[in-house]
């Protein structure tokens, strides 16, 4: 089987944050004095120079600045980067453009700034409008200023934004869950993430965990109701935490799910890359810590590492991908994806069917079922090379 070439996306990681929270595992830096943003954003276009001839000629589809608390940066240094990313990389017309932002950093002007600059989608790690639960998660923010924020957003005529939101807090009960939803579709968004706290390790509640965390079934609960409000609300639920209206859902995340390729740039950015002429897939990362990055980027010492998959590899990394979409995969598209005949992973797709998983139509299309969902882990540990 050949590999064909997916669909292309941008991702651009800017590490730091007015303080890490405490259950957070991404790479994030608490901001210590005045931020380098010129700088920056030097590094990021040198570190893409560095990866371009990974991507010649390629359409990029969706661009994602994340964190970190990318509105950290004001609207300048995002347009400065944006202006040379499009010098260099064919944007596709209209391309999905996401800022992430937090509520406790927006600021009246920014986001007609940000809007401007391209940007036309925007990421609220708003997590709850509780207040004694966003004591508890460590956020800078109130409720007030989530609200505030978000209307700030629509005022400068942005029309297309993700509000984030955990369940399992501390002290909340399945009431508390659903008020939050309430609060949050109230402000018209056109998607959701709804996740629950995890402990991560490496993490502060991992070491420390909180009090007053929902056992496993009243998380469950919690779940459920969180899930009717949300489908009642008329939102599509299409990935494991993502809901969206109609033709909203988020590009740039759908192309990873879709096993898609991105070029990733910043301080610790992962990307994946299929390489025709070698026939192979490349994952690449950049290094971590962003006074490293600024020092290195462009030069070979801020890759921090390079793998080619391999063939044992790869169908754990596409059902990573794939099984979190509700819509589920072709076996065409896992062909064209990954190199490999449908063969290699028959007899996984024989155990998922048989333990009422997954489901596979006449026409190849692979589908998980509601308890398949709620075994995700399960049905992709299937798929680990022995």
């Amino acid at each position: 089987m050949s590999l064909a070439t997916p669909p292309l996306s941008l991702y651009v990681h800017l590490p730091w944050c007015v303080r890490k929270c405490p259950y957070c595992d991404f790479n994030s830096h608490q901001q210590r004095g005045a931020l380098p943003f010129a700088a920056y954003v030097d590094a990021l276009i040198a570190d893409l120079d560095q990866d371009l001839p990974l991507a010649w000629g390629r359409v990029v589809n969706s661009v994602f600045f994340g964190g970190g608390t990318p509105s950290l940066f004001p609207p300048e240094a995002i347009d400065a980067f944006l202006q040379q990313a499009s010098a260099r990389l064919r944007f596709a017309p209209g391309l999905e453009i996401t800022l992430e932002t937090n509520p406790g950093t927006a600021e009246h002007g920014r986001f007609e700034g940000y809007r401007a600059a391209g940007v036309n989608r925007l990421s609220f790690g708003i997590q709850s409008f509780d207040d004694g639960c966003l004591q508890r998660l460590g956020r800078i923010h109130d409720s007030r200023e989530a609200v505030a924020a978000v209307k700030l957003a629509q005022d400068a005529g942005f029309d297309n934004f993700n509000l984030d939101l955990m369940y399992a807090l501390p002290g909340q009960t399945l009431e508390m869950a659903v008020h939050d939803v309430e609060r949050a579709l109230a402000l018209e968004p056109t998607h959701l993430s709804h996740y629950q706290l995890t402990l991560e390790p490496n993490t502060v509640f991992a070491a420390r965990p909180p009090q007053g965390l929902p056992d496993e079934d009243a998380s469950w609960d919690i779940q459920e109701a969180c899930q009717a409000r949300i489908a009642e609300a008329g939102f599509e639920h299409y990935e494991v935490s993502a809901y969206a209206k109609p033709g909203r859902q988020c590009a740039h995340n759908l192309n990873y799910w879709r096993f898609g390729d991105y070029l990733g740039i910043g301080a610790g950015a992962h990307g994946k890359l299929t390489l025709g002429a070698e026939q192979s897939v490349l994952r690449r990362w950049k290094v971590k810590h962003p006074t490293d990055y600024l020092v290195q980027a462009g030069h070979p010492g801020a890759i921090g590492g390079d793998e080619r998959l391999s063939a044992e590899r790869l169908p754990f990394d596409y059902m990573l991908n794939a099984l979190r979409l509700h819509e589920g995969f072709a076996l065409d598209a896992f062909e064209a994806r990954t190199g490999l005949a449908r063969a290699a992973i028959a007899p996984q797709l024989d155990a998922a069917v048989d333990r009422g998983w997954l489901t596979i139509d006449p026409s190849g299309h692979v589908a998980p079922t509601e308890l398949g969902r709620r075994f995700n882990n399960d049905v992709v540990g299937l798929f680990l090379a022995d």
